[in-house]
This record gives C-alpha cells, sequence and structure tokens, in this order.
C-alpha cells in the first residue's frame, strides 16, 4: 500500500482560493473544455488565461489535463477538479507538494481497489474492509469494496468461481 500523508497535499479548493486572491489575477478566467472521446474514460482539459485578451485570442498561461474511468456518477466531477488542481500546480500554486489532494486520494483507492482484485476469498475481503475503515480509507473506498465482495458472493453463488471486476 502507497505510504503518505494526504495532509502533507493542498486541495484543489486551497489553490484556488489562492490564485483568486492574488491580484495579479483578478481579470483571469479558468475554462475546462470535455475532450472524452470514449464513455469509459472522462478527459478534462483546463486553460487558465490571466486576461481577456488572452482568453479571446487563446494564449493560455498554463493548461492542465486529467483522465478519469466512467466508474460512478461523479466521475466526472473528480476529473474536473483534478484538471483544474493540474493546471494551479503547473502555474505556480502545487503547493508544499505538486499532486494534489484529491489526486493522491485517488491513488490511495486504487490501492485499496487493487488489492481487492487479488483477493481469493471472502474473508481476505472482510479483513481488507475492516484494515481500510481502520485507516479512516473514504466513504467511496468502503463502498468499492462493499462491491468486491457482493460481486464475490454473487459469483460463488452462480459457482462461477472467482470471478470479481472491477467494473
Amino acid at each position: 500500500m502507497a505510504k503518505f500523508n494526504l495532509s502533507d497535499y493542498a486541495t484543489v479548493e486551497e489553490r484556488l482560493k489562492a490564485f483568486w486572491a492574488d491580484e495579479n489575477n483578478k481579470d483571469a478566467r479558468i475554462v475546462t473544455v470535455n475532450h472524452t472521446k470514449d464513455a469509459a474514460l472522462w478527459v478534462i482539459e483546463t486553460r487558465i488565461y490571466l486576461t481577456a485578451g488572452d482568453q479571446a485570442t487563446d494564449l493560455p498561461k498554463t493548461t492542465g489535463w486529467a483522465s478519469e474511468a466512467n466508474s460512478d456518477p461523479f466521475a466526472l466531477e473528480r476529473c474536473e477538479t483534478s484538471s483544474i488542481g493540474r493546471a494551479l500546480a503547473n502555474y505556480i500554486y502545487s503547493g508544499n507538494k505538486r499532486p494534489s489532494r484529491e489526486e493522491m486520494e485517488k491513488v490511495a483507492r486504487m490501492d485499496w481497489l487493487e488489492r481487492a482484485a487479488s483477493l481469493n476469498t471472502i474473508e481476505e475481503l472482510r479483513d481488507l474492509y475492516a484494515q481500510a475503515k481502520a485507516n479512516h480509507a473514504s466513504t467511496e473506498v468502503l463502498e468499492g469494496l462493499k462491491g468486491y465482495a457482493q460481486r464475490f458472493e454473487a459469483s460463488q453463488a452462480k459457482g462461477t468461481g472467482r470471478g470479481v471486476s472491477n467494473s
């Protein structure tokens, strides 16, 4: 499991507050563009323009890109937030660590779910759930682990073997 402290990472909201508090950004614009071409994956670009003239001539100061598997109703929002955070980091608002807290939460979420995919018994999944809960994993992670357990039990009931997937 990845070892890092989420409190070491600035949130995108914190970066946005710093950006808008900066007197140099009073005429700035943050524009997000959806580049999604496949229903399974959101792709968002964020462009930061420092002036209306920059936007009119499409000369962003910086950009940021993010992608997110279309796995739940909030995937698009997470993708847009990550894209904004990356654009701000690519400019001068990276905080004490370049990735945003939201990006590192995604790493933590994927770590728990990848571990679940490698397990072979319902007992192992229950133990992993207990570990995740004890480590204050997000509600999203805990729900994802419950989903693995439910699919595992359903595949066992059908006699199809493990058959657990991440979808």
